[in-house]
């Protein structure tokens, strides 16, 4: 017998890259091991660059089971950045592997997919370890995605603002117009176009 319980399978679930005027958005979903913790967990935002990438180590090896997803700059211009973000968490929740008996998700909004009791936490990142997994799984991948597209578009310093509409990039965007990777229904490239 099993001298450990088997916990109930909840899955965290958040998005990075709702914001910036480039790219795609990804969620990531997390379900983590109460036998192997990870600590440490918040908020990906609160984290240093190097916080981060260790603790998204821990997280791949530890968790239960965790997966990754996109909605590309594409989908963003066709249904919206929130539905977009929705759809990217419906990928990472479907993605898993796993069925979980609870999802907790960041933010007011819900995905919507069938067989999935769900629950909107706002600011659960800070709050709820599984969705802290989740947006520091999420703002990693996200933050290669932006690495690769600055080899590909140089000129747009992609690596420093990871696609934002900081100063920087709103500059570089008007110089260069608008790459294949921006979006063209956020007001800032639509402008320009």
């Amino acid at each position: 017998m099993d001298e450990y319980p088997i916990a109930k399978l909840v899955a965290g679930v958040d998005e990075a890259g709702r914001g910036p005027l480039a790219g795609s958005v990804v969620a990531a979903a997390v379900i983590l091991d109460e036998r192997q913790p990870v600590d440490g967990l918040t908020d990906s935002k609160r984290l240093s660059p190097a916080r981060r990438e260790t603790l998204e180590h821990q997280i791949k090896r530890r968790a239960r089971a965790w997966a990754v997803a996109e909605s590309s700059h594409t989908e963003i211009d066709a249904i919206n950045v929130l539905e977009a973000s929705l759809l990217a968490m419906q990928r990472a929740l479907i993605g898993l592997g796993v069925k979980p008996e609870q999802v907790l998700v960041d933010g007011n909004r819900l995905p919507r997919i069938d067989g999935f009791r769900m629950q909107a936490i706002v600011r659960g990142d800070l709050s709820e370890p599984c969705i802290s997994a989740a947006s520091i799984l999420a703002k990693q991948h996200r933050d290669r995605l932006m690495l690769e597209l600055d080899r590909l578009y140089p000129e747009y310093q992609f690596a420093r603002h990871k696609g934002y509409p900081t100063e920087l990039h709103r500059r570089l965007l008007r110089e260069h117009g608008a790459c294949p990777v921006h979006r063209r229904s956020f007001a800032p490239v639509r402008e320009l176009l």
